[in-house]
């Protein structure tokens, strides 16, 4: 799971229903949503049965269709803007992307065509993807069609993605590949974790804050104990932490601080031992 390009080219709905759930704070494996949606190797997935797969994990995916080019990106704004990510057919009706974000005439797509996935796209070339031309009498003027269908969960959301134009640049550069990588990894350890932020977490700390005070102690033990791993490696995987759970706007009660660091010193032990190996201890075999 995460983020990462499309292994063939007719899985584009799947990965895109994929962020589009990731983005509402349920990771979803695109296996699984394959399993439901069945996409087909000559026709990848159709609305229809894009839809099926959405409604199987819990949302609904209306269409929207427009006409107009200014209505249709006066409607996606209006959508993204509700922190409800919209799944678009570009490209000839080809392809599927997802819209995250509007930010000053920018839209924050995840399009698993490129690499990297996360992409900051000015609203011209988008209308120029998402215009697909439909002509109905050889003597008429074709119609332009704009076709979205913002995902709509039935349940309540505990927590939204924030892809900021700034944040999507981040992921974006070569030394974050990783962290796109393994995205939904980071969110469903996280949510173990920590808490949405809400009226009722008013006495809590954000993830900053608390590495603030404790990442010191988190890292001089890990590096102390195991031996062969760096230091930076270690602040590296809490500086992807923190990331990710300001990007869901997650924080830690303050009577959970304690829980919350066993959990990320255990997380962390893991993490040196599969990146660096272990040998016996205490007589081990």
């Amino acid at each position: 799971m995460g983020f990462y390009r499309q292994p063939n080219e007719w899985s584009c709905g799947p990965f895109a229903l994929k962020h589009a759930l990731v983005a509402i704070g349920q990771p979803a494996d695109e296996n699984a949503i394959s399993r439901v949606a069945h996409p087909h190797w000559w026709s990848g997935t159709n609305e229809a049965k894009l839809a099926r797969a959405a409604r199987h994990f819990g949302c609904d995916l209306p269409l929207v269709r427009r006409t107009n080019a200014e209505r249709a990106r006066i409607a996606l704004v209006r959508h993204v803007g509700n922190h409800l990510p919209a799944i678009l057919c570009v490209d000839e009706w080809d392809h599927w992307i997802t819209v995250v974000r509007h930010e000053r005439e920018r839209f924050v797509i995840l399009d698993s065509r490129h690499e990297p996935v996360l992409q900051v796209m000015e609203w011209p070339r988008l209308r120029n993807r998402w215009q697909y031309l439909e002509y109905r009498n050889d003597d008429e003027q074709p119609t332009p069609l704009y076709d979205m269908h913002p995902v709509k969960p039935r349940f309540r959301v505990p927590v939204k993605a924030m892809f900021s134009v700034k944040r999507a640049r981040f992921l974006r550069r070569p030394e974050n590949a990783g962290l796109a990588k393994h995205w939904d990894a980071y969110l469903e350890d996280l949510m173990q974790i920590c808490k949405p932020r809400s009226g009722r977490t008013n006495n809590a700390l954000s993830m900053g804050e608390f590495l603030r005070r404790h990442q010191d102690i988190l890292v001089s033990r890990v590096v102390y104990w195991h031996g062969h791993i760096h230091r930076s490696g270690v602040v590296r995987v809490l500086r992807n932490f923190r990331f990710v759970a300001e990007t869901y706007g997650l924080v830690i009660p303050e009577t959970g601080t304690r829980r919350a660091l066993v959990d990320l010193a255990i997380l962390l032990a893991f993490w040196a031992v599969a990146s660096g190996g272990v040998g016996t201890m205490y007589g081990s075999g």
